[in-house]
């Protein structure tokens, strides 16, 4: 089949398996695999560490294919000085895809993993109906949008894009182009997570009055070797640097480290609001709007000029109803919300409330269900089939990191800012709105 008749195939089976007699392999969990012609095409940009892991998710399901990689670094170990570990790259992750397919290529059934350095000619394959974008954070709204416009389906960690206003061109897009898109904030899939938000959103805590929601503290001497050197002949650093200023190389700042730079990641803050920020959103009801004000509180820096995030931060916020949100490094990890009658905490293999009782098996919190998923990525391929909306869509995930963006924000101009999140803008501070939607791209990189 060609791209658009597969794609057709896939969404009437998808439509079928509605049906309670008629269910998928993946869902059975047999081992079974469909047809290759029946399955779903994946690509994948970014095959660091966390792309070859949730890769490796996607492989395991019977109904999907990968069928090329995509990275800027031919092999490498993260931040391993030496070539010890588990390989990370291009090569790793095509050994990893043609290891899993060995059996059917002996058949001939299997032809291959491809490989590319450029995402844009892996976006413009006709054999492909998904992406997963699973680069820095720097490149997230160039290779998606990419992908989009190639019709693509995408599946893009967390958080969506580096700058604000990549996450508005990109949910955007997706809008435009009635395309499934997942954000790999992960938690909403975690059954603790969706326990405490049914607790939240049914009234269990009463009234809610305070959020406080624990981020790690950032990074105060650097991540691995901080010498200035000649990046490793493997890696292509002009164009893993990309639309970001040409920094020196540093393997400190280089591979997983880099998110420690602002020219590349934010911080602990932006690396983990999408995780813990994005449950408190999810339990607020916030998942299409936002704050009222935020304001940046008591930030301290590295003692290392490789970095620029802060190390210790508090992100200070109120949201209608005269609800307080505390985000930062000053809370306990997870997401703990504080109403009239109790609170509920939860985070990763934990939940805690001040009931026990909320929490026995077969409490029923009440009659307002959360979105319910099997698992992250196979609520992205299901809502690839049915063309259901993903339990974290592209507007979702870039409203629940917005606190993110506008406490930089307000560190930079030292003030807080007032929030209009129906029309996306800062009220009253032209200086502060402007800082806001800056693209500073290095040329000839540009957001189309």
């Amino acid at each position: 089949m060609n791209h658009t008749s597969r794609r057709n195939f896939l969404r009437q089976a998808g439509a079928a398996a509605v049906a309670p007699t008629i269910l998928s392999a993946s869902v059975l969990g047999t081992k079974a695999r469909a047809a290759a012609s029946e399955r779903i095409t994946l690509g994948v940009i970014g095959v660091g560490g966390r792309g070859i892991s949730v890769m490796e998710d996607f492989l395991r399901k019977a109904d999907v294919q990968v069928v090329a990689v995509c990275d800027v670094d031919k092999l490498h170990y993260g931040k391993n000085p030496g070539r010890t570990g588990r390989p990370w790259g291009l090569e790793a992750g095509q050994q990893i895809v043609d290891t899993h397919y060995a059996k059917e290529k002996e058949s001939g059934a299997y032809k291959g993993c491809g490989t590319h350095k450029d995402y844009r000619e892996l976006c413009a394959r006709t054999d492909i109906d998904a992406v997963l974008v699973a680069t820095p954070d720097h490149w997230h709204a160039l290779a998606t949008i990419e992908a989009l416009r190639g019709g693509k389906d995408v599946y893009c960690e967390k958080p969506v894009t580096h700058y604000f206003a990549e996450g508005q061109a990109v949910y955007r897009e997706v809008a435009a182009r009635k395309a499934v898109f997942q954000v790999g904030s992960q938690q909403r899939s975690d059954a603790l997570f969706h326990q405490g938000v049914e607790l939240v959103i049914n009234g269990a805590i009463g009234k809610i009055k305070e959020v406080k929601v624990g981020l790690p503290r950032g990074h105060e001497q650097p991540d691995g070797d901080p010498a200035f050197t000649d990046p490793p002949a493997s890696l292509d650093y002009d164009f893993w640097t990309g639309p970001s200023p040409m920094l020196p190389y540093t393997r400190a700042r280089n591979h997983w480290s880099w998110r420690w730079h602002r020219a590349y990641g934010g911080g602990q803050l932006m690396d983990w609001i999408g995780h813990h920020n994005d449950i408190a959103h999810w339990g607020l009801g916030m998942d299409k709007s936002g704050p009222l004000s935020v304001e940046a509180v008591n930030w301290t820096w590295p003692k290392t000029d490789v970095y620029n995030s802060p190390v210790d931060y508090e992100v200070r916020c109120e949201y209608a109803g005269g609800i307080q949100v505390s985000i930062g490094s000053v809370n306990p990890m997870g997401t703990k919300w504080i109403g009239e009658s109790g609170w509920v905490y939860v985070n990763r293999g934990k939940i805690e409330a001040s009931n026990p009782a909320w929490l026995e098996k077969g409490f029923k919190a009440g009659d307002k269900a959360a979105y319910k998923s099997p698992g992250h990525s196979q609520n992205f391929i299901d809502g690839i089939k049915t063309r259901a909306e993903c339990i974290c869509p592209a507007e979702t995930g870039h409203r629940s990191i917005t606190p993110g963006h506008l406490a930089y924000v307000s560190n930079d101009l030292g003030r807080k800012v007032v929030w209009d999140a129906a029309k996306e803008q800062i009220v009253g501070d032209a200086d502060a709105q402007k800082k806001l939607m800056e693209l500073p791209y290095r040329a000839p990189w540009k957001l189309a």
